[in-house]
């Protein structure tokens, strides 16, 4: 075998090496992408579920007092099941406290109770005298806690009961990446 021979069986090894890097990686590019669609590898890190389809609060005409909900605020809404029973009571209570370990971002949060005719019942008015009263269209929503972003986006629920600690976790970490609100 010639010096030119071993130089062309070299060139043609490594245009052959440099072929395959690009088609491994570009395949396990594609691999990860498929499996990260899929959500195979990773998850989600929120506690709550999605609001699926999304959902706005102009879309459901929430008022407080009888106005629009204006911007700039992150919202917390305890939707109940018809009257505010005793999980209800439990979710403005356990919000209550949630408010308060927010510390510094509490004031980017609001609290509300939405219900139909946007009343509320004397002693909640008491305990709860920072407790906004929402009226809305209540059809497209379930029992349960809301997260509302300052656009007026229904972003998370939760179950009405144990949703403390998941709802702030997310609440959390929304007020630290957002731009907004």
């Amino acid at each position: 075998m010639s010096d030119n021979d071993s130089r062309r069986t070299r060139s043609r090894l490594q245009l052959v090496g440099i072929f395959l890097v690009a088609v491994i990686s570009l395949g396990g590019a594609w691999l990860l992408f498929q499996a990260a669609r899929d959500g195979a590898l990773w998850g989600t890190t929120n506690k709550g579920t999605f609001v699926q389809p999304s959902l706005t609060a102009a879309e459901l005409n929430v008022r407080a007092a009888g106005l629009p909900l204006e911007g700039g605020t992150w919202w917390l809404w305890v939707v109940p099941d018809g009257d505010c029973g005793i999980d209800c009571r439990d979710a403005l209570h356990q919000l209550r406290q949630l408010h308060a370990l927010l510390n510094r971002d509490a004031s980017r949060v609001r609290r509300g109770l939405l219900t139909r005719d946007g009343g509320l019942a004397d002693e909640l008015r008491v305990d709860y005298p920072r407790l906004v009263a929402l009226s809305g269209n209540l059809e497209r929503l379930s029992a349960g806690i809301y997260v509302v972003d300052p656009i007026g986006n229904l972003v998370f629920h939760y179950p009405m009961t144990g949703a403390g600690e998941p709802v702030l976790d997310d609440l959390k970490r929304l007020l630290k990446v957002s731009q907004i609100g």
